[in-house]
């Protein structure tokens, strides 16, 4: 019997998967609001694609995702 692989149970949290790739939140939006600009904040929004040279380190982490 093969042993299953483990995933990284902080990156499932993070990542989750689409049609062309994997889909992220963007950084920098959770705490210290106050010092950033209302349009800083306002292009935080949202999500974002990983980039595909991480790709491979998001599989491998999530392989099962």
């Amino acid at each position: 019997m093969k042993v299953k692989m483990k995933t990284r149970s902080g990156a499932a949290k993070r990542f989750k998967k689409t049609a062309n790739g994997f889909k992220r939140k963007q950084a920098f939006k959770s705490h210290i609001l106050t010092k950033k600009s209302p349009k800083r904040i306002r292009q935080l929004r949202g999500l974002k694609m990983v980039h595909k040279s991480d790709e491979a380190a998001v599989r491998r982490m999530c392989p099962y995702i």
